[in-house]
């Protein structure tokens, strides 16, 4: 396949070009391709080409939760949203706390994934053995719950968190919240409406104290024992303080921002109550505006969705009711498009945060580039035709977006996947599944 003549973004620049894809490769870039007898030709023109993002932080509930999502439903909905590699997290039921549990996951993927896909070994309280397995080579890493989580991932021994920091050669992944302030804070809240508590007291019951206890003492574990650490989701201005401005190669620190915390903030929770209502918690505009800024600093390494989907029904709660999450993996690289569109992110940084750096992040094995004999996970974007979210064009098996009925400038007309096309104007190819990412640590 010859894609001719479009704008390819990689690696800080924005360059005319033609790229030819020979099985799952990019087997040529450069100025006035000639196409080859039977070789099929893509018109890029007016259109941007960006490598595949590579998203971090899934939730896609299989196995156990399979009425929210499957690895096949949100995957596919992933690649029409241009994310070619996902990174699963261990809280489904049964939570991944075994490698037995972890190849199950691989297993299933390998049969029903149309993008590439990793899945994080699960930390407990009482599985440091099984950790120590896994294998650094074909795992992307290890996640610990500094807080509320699902079944047996809540993490707060602090003698087993010394274990898992000073023992773990690979990378570590926390979500850093305080569960006992986030108790407290529960309890006076409480009080204070019974079970009627407003969905706006969310960043106040999950609030950025409670964060930034819990991410400074992942911190000075990960310092105290020279631990590789990436700190997930962060929501506070106040965190930033834990991070430096030097280059990704100088850090064993890294820190990740999503989609929900760069767009939404406190004022959101009026039109949008449980829709938005996320562990850590979307925060205030001054929040919003720091994390924002950060991620054109170099404090924070990527940008990620946390994707984290559940039924419109059990959305439909109460607040002690409703789930928290949502979800974003369709919608992330539109959303920051359109901040590309207002001047508040340029296109090269949005390539960076979200398909460079997580690749060299991670160290997966030739993805996250446009560059010759890497795979060939692309997206094509018109930047030209707008695109209108609404129910008919969700493909998330929860049937709703937090971004309903938000019109967003771009559109993602294809998606290719190791040189295979799965997106195609609005349609789904699905005869080849995508490929487990190899790390080269």
């Amino acid at each position: 396949m010859l894609i001719k003549n479009v704008q390819i973004v990689n690696e800080g620049k924005i360059i005319q070009s033609d790229l030819r894809i020979k099985n799952a490769f990019i087997e040529k870039i450069g100025k006035d391709l000639t196409a080859l007898p039977n070789e099929k030709i893509i018109d890029g023109k007016g259109k941007y080409l960006l490598p595949g993002a590579i998203d971090d932080q899934v939730h896609f509930r299989e196995p156990g939760l399979t009425h929210k999502a499957t690895i096949a439903t949100e995957s596919r909905a992933a690649v029409a949203g241009g994310i070619t590699s996902f990174m699963e997290m261990p809280n489904t039921v049964p939570n991944t706390l075994t490698q037995e549990l972890l190849a199950d996951k691989y297993l299933i993927a390998s049969k029903t994934s149309v993008a590439n896909y990793s899945f994080f070994m699960g930390a407990s309280n009482d599985n440091i053995e099984e950790v120590l397995k896994t294998d650094p080579s074909n795992v992307c890493g290890v996640k610990i719950f500094m807080g509320s989580s699902t079944g047996n991932m809540l993490v707060d021994n602090e003698s087993v968190l010394e274990g898992i920091f000073s023992k773990t050669p690979m990378l570590i992944a926390t979500h850093c919240e305080d569960e006992a302030t986030i108790r407290h804070n529960t309890e006076i809240y409480r009080e204070k409406y019974g079970e009627k508590v407003p969905f706006s007291a969310h960043p106040k019951i999950r609030s950025a104290e409670a964060c930034y206890i819990s991410s400074s003492f992942a911190v000075n574990l990960a310092k105290k024992h020279g631990s590789r650490l990436h700190i997930l989701h962060i929501s506070t201005a106040k965190e930033l303080e834990l991070f430096e401005i030097k280059p990704l190669s100088e850090k064993r620190i890294t820190a990740e921002a999503c989609i929900h915390h760069l767009w939404f903030d406190d004022r959101s929770y009026e039109e949008k109550g449980a829709f938005i209502k996320w562990n850590p918690a979307v925060k205030s505009k001054a929040d919003k505006e720091a994390i924002i800024e950060a991620v054109k600093s170099g404090k924070i390494d990527v940008i990620a969705t946390d994707h984290a989907p559940h039924t419109f029904e059990e959305k439909s709660g109460s607040y002690f009711q409703a789930p928290s999450g949502g979800p974003l993996v369709q919608h992330a690289i539109p959303a920051m498009l359109e901040y590309v569109k207002k001047g508040i992110f340029d296109l090269p940084l949005v390539v960076n945060k979200m398909s460079h750096q997580p690749a060299k992040l991670f160290e997966i094995d030739r993805r996250g580039f446009i560059r010759e004999g890497y795979y060939a996970d692309l997206v094509l974007v018109n930047p030209n035709v707008s695109t209108k979210v609404t129910k008919e064009n969700i493909l998330y098996q929860c049937g709703w977006s937090p971004f309903e009925g938000t019109t967003f400038s771009h559109t993602i007309e294809n998606t290719w996947v190791n040189g295979h096309m799965v997106w195609d104007n609005g349609q789904i190819i699905d005869d080849k599944m995508g490929e487990r990412l190899l790390f080269t640590r």
